[in-house]
Order: C-alpha cells, then sequence, then structure tokens
C-alpha cells in the first residue's frame, strides 16, 4: 500500500508544474497523503476518491478468466454475438442493380472516387451496350490533388489578414490537403476534367499507397501557405501573389507527374460489343470521351440526402469550404429522417440505378460473415458495461460519423413492402460475398448516414427542401471528416 501511496503522490506533484510541489517524505500514511491531495484543486482524483474506485473492483473468478482471455486475444473475437451469427441474413435481394466488377483502393482513402466512378461506369455500360469499363481514378486523383493544393493557397491568401491561430486558419493548415472527399468532389471533378478508361492512365504505387505523397505534398504547401502569408502582409500586389501562387501550384504538379504520372488531354479508344467486337474507334479528349458515353449533369441532377438526428430534419445545409475545386460547389445535402430516405433509396434500386453511398463502416462489422449488424458483437456482457448511445447522441460526442463511401446496389423487402437488409459494393476487393457487404436494416438505421439520389426518385416534399436558402455549417464540423 505505501509504494502505491508513494507513487500517487509523486505523480500528483509531477502534475503541479508552476506550483509548490509537496515534498515527499520516505514514507507515508494515507492519512498524510489524504491531507496533502485534499489540498490540491478540486476535480482531481485525490487519495480517497483512489480508495473508493480501488475498494469498488473486487475481481471475481469470471473477472480473472475474462482478463485471461483478452490479455492474449482480439476483443471482437471474444465479443462475437455467436447467436446473431448462427441467424445471419441470406445472401439474398428480392431488389438488385447488377454489379460491374469489383475494384480495390488498396492503401489510400480514396473510396469516395471510387464509389463515383462505379455508379457512373455501371450508368455508361449499360447506356452504351459495353461488356467492360473500367474508369481511371488515377487521373481524376491527379486533379483532385492538384485542384486541393490551390483551394488550400487561395483560401490562404484569403484569410491572409487574420492571425495564423485564427480558427480559419488553423483549420486550413492543419486540413490542407488529403486522400478523402464525398460526392461533390466527384462531380466537379468530372465536370470540368471528364474521365479516361484505366488503361489511358492506370494506378501508380502512390496512387495505390498515397501515404508519403500526401505527407510530402502537405509539407510543401504549408511552406508555401507561410510564404503567401509575408507575401501579403509585406504588401505585394495582387498580381505578384497569383504569379507565385502559379509557380507553387507548378512544382506541385511535377510532384504529382512524377508519383502518379501525367494526365493525358488526348487518346484514342475502341468500344467493343459484348461479343468483343469493335464497334468504333475515335480519339477522345477526357471531357469528349465523358460526354460522349455519358453526359448526365453530376451537379444539377443528383441530391446528397443526409440522415442526422442531432439537426433539425426538413432543412437544407451546406458546409463551408468543403469542396474540392476552388470554383467548385460547398458540400450541400437535405437533413431527412431515416424512413424518407429509405423511399427514395427503394425507388432507385427498383429502378436499376446504384447509389453513392456512406456510413459509418467500422461499427459492428463482422469480416469473416462481410455483415454489418448492430447485434455482431456482444461488448456489454464481454465487459459488464451498458453501452447506450443512441445516433443522435454518438454523433454529438463525436462517437459515430461517416467514415467510408461505397456503391448502394440492392434491398431485400419482406411481404409488406419493408427492407429487411441491404446490399453495398465495396472497393476492397474481391473476397466474402465477392467484396459486398451485407446490412441489416437495424444497423442501416444507426450507422448509415448520406446517399446520393438522381433527382427524379425525389419524393415531392424533399423536392422542396431544395428551394431553403442553404444553413451554413463551419468547415471544422466534426460530423463532416472526408470520407476515406
Amino acid at each position: 500500500m505505501k509504494i502505491r501511496l508513494l507513487a500517487l503522490a509523486a505523480a500528483s506533484a509531477a502534475t503541479l508544474g508552476a506550483m509548490a510541489a509537496p515534498e515527499v517524505p520516505d514514507s507515508i500514511s494515507l492519512t498524510a497523503l489524504t491531507a496533502m491531495t485534499d489540498a490540491l484543486p478540486a476535480g482531481g482524483i485525490n487519495a480517497a476518491m483512489l480508495e473508493e474506485i480501488r475498494g469498488s473492483y473486487v475481481p471475481t473468478t469470471a473477472d480473472r478468466a475474462i482478463y485471461n482471455a483478452i490479455s492474449n486475444n482480439d476483443i471482437n473475437k471474444l465479443a462475437v454475438n455467436t447467436e446473431a451469427r448462427r441467424q445471419r441474413p441470406e445472401y439474398r435481394f428480392s431488389h438488385r442493380v447488377p454489379s460491374k466488377g469489383i475494384t480495390n483502393q488498396l492503401s489510400s482513402g480514396r473510396c469516395w472516387l471510387f464509389t463515383g466512378l462505379n455508379v457512373l461506369r455501371a450508368q455508361m455500360m449499360a447506356a452504351n451496350n459495353l461488356p467492360e469499363l473500367k474508369l481511371s481514378q488515377n487521373y481524376l486523383f491527379f486533379y483532385d490533388q492538384l485542384e486541393k493544393s490551390n483551394l488550400f493557397l487561395q483560401s490562404v491568401i484569403d484569410k491572409a489578414g487574420q492571425e495564423i491561430d485564427s480558427q480559419e486558419n488553423t483549420w486550413l493548415f492543419r486540413n490542407c490537403i488529403g486522400d478523402g472527399g464525398q460526392y461533390t468532389g466527384v462531380a466537379d471533378l468530372i465536370t470540368k476534367y471528364g474521365v479516361v478508361p484505366a488503361e489511358v492512365m492506370p494506378e501508380t504505387n502512390s496512387s495505390n499507397n498515397t501515404g508519403t505523397m500526401r505527407t510530402l505534398l502537405a509539407l510543401k504547401l504549408k511552406e508555401d501557405g507561410l510564404e503567401l502569408r509575408k507575401m501579403v502582409a509585406d504588401g505585394a500586389s495582387t498580381a505578384e501573389v497569383e504569379a507565385r501562387k502559379t509557380k507553387m501550384l507548378s512544382e506541385i504538379y511535377r510532384m504529382l507527374a512524377l508519383n502518379l504520372g501525367v494526365p493525358p488531354t488526348e487518346f484514342e479508344w475502341t468500344a467493343r460489343n459484348p461479343k468483343g467486337e469493335a464497334v468504333s474507334t475515335a480519339t477522345y479528349t477526357p471531357q469528349s470521351f465523358y460526354r460522349t458515353f455519358a453526359g448526365n449533369d453530376l451537379q444539377g441532377d443528383y441530391v446528397m440526402l443526409m440522415n442526422d438526428p442531432s439537426r433539425p430534419y426538413w432543412k437544407l445545409y451546406e458546409i463551408d469550404l468543403d469542396r474540392h475545386t476552388y470554383d467548385g460547389r460547398n458540400w450541400t445535402y437535405v437533413n431527412l429522417p431515416i424512413e424518407e430516405i429509405k423511399k427514395m433509396a427503394i425507388a432507385s434500386i427498383k429502378d436499376s440505378t446504384a447509389m453513392y453511398f456512406s456510413c459509418d463502416v467500422g461499427k459492428q462489422f463482422d469480416r469473416q460473415t462481410g455483415i454489418l449488424d448492430p447485434d455482431n458483437y456482444d461488448y456489454d456482457s464481454l465487459l459488464g458495461v451498458t453501452f447506450g448511445m443512441d445516433k443522435k447522441e454518438r454523433i454529438q460526442t463525436g462517437a459515430s460519423a461517416s467514415s467510408h463511401a461505397m456503391t448502394l446496389v440492392a434491398v431485400d423487402l419482406d411481404k409488406e413492402g419493408k427492407p429487411t437488409k441491404w446490399l453495398v459494393e465495396n472497393s476492397w476487393g474481391p473476397g466474402v460475398n465477392d467484396g459486398h457487404l451485407i446490412l441489416t436494416d437495424r444497423w442501416f438505421d444507426e450507422y448509415m448516414f448520406r446517399v446520393v439520389v438522381e433527382n427524379k426518385y425525389l419524393t415531392p416534399e424533399a423536392r422542396k427542401v431544395l428551394d431553403q436558402t442553404p444553413v451554413l455549417l463551419p468547415a471544422w464540423d466534426p460530423m463532416f471528416a472526408p470520407e476515406d
């Protein structure tokens, strides 16, 4: 006991900082230590409180067995709800959009881009009777990184009159560039730069493993941002600042080209029919290729629906500075009750139209079965505590937010037309369920956040919300971290 109390006294003294630290004698009684810690500021763990906490836990035989198990095993393996696994849903869906082949984002945070292009390529293949088509994520990723670099540098210029530790500048320098994103980025980038087939600009090691490149880009951009701030402070003209920014972006372009390759401005491509016969061969620009084989308005024809119970429903929201291009659109969405979103998602699937979908994929995810269900893991029974927050409370405390984008392709409806489970096409390569994940409807309620639907599937009530002036939310709102 004396050894533990001495350790507590030493730790308490170390945390006092500039305060006068009490001298710790060689031997100290509980009474003396209590008197000493009682003199510390209120709110800490004093000796009496610590003894009460310690005394509250008397390990049982079951506790010892649980400790032995947890100390040598993964918690998730021990918390598996065997009964729930025995009742796993069937791999059968009443309504399904045919998948077009699983992609793999590997060690990159480009799920939003893979998902957007997976939805688009399915549409292009169906509309043009193409047996196969893969679109280049690397091509759009190149311009995503270049555009994000410009967004950061120009925003630094715009905020140069503020102190560097202002909330806006702090956020900018901490989030100068990254892999993540969401549907608005897909729409803005394709509208501006078009698309190319995967073979025209294939993946590289740096596109598949983005960590080192991202670190170096961020380091260079932060250095450039400081220089631009100094130029503004020293009275440089707008033209001088713009010219320097262009030089900086030229360096970023070179770094990207060395890592990802040079994006094509023109290429030749042959379209083939289901028999493999050449139908046409032509020269395209990325923009003309998109107009020829797709051509839909990704910005005007689609609406993002959000289920965020921490904010009022039936409202239109916009997130400041949450876009991929400086001249693009901020992330805007309609916040709706979950049941309203399901109506439109079901209508889309019934019409054989897949959707961009995002969720908190890491929660209650059984990777062995590819099933996401709130009952997959029984942490309560294993640890003897209750995890009782609802979706609203998890959002408010940062315990849950959208973390991953996938393609929503199927729903299973019961005899009454109610959904029992959903299917998403993932971008983690082939695996269990052929690279698809099964979401029970209860999991969908708790951890689904966003779905992007075509305008034609909106209910009249949801369409009216688009006429509202959006409520502007700050860029640093914790709910809106980019999806990886």
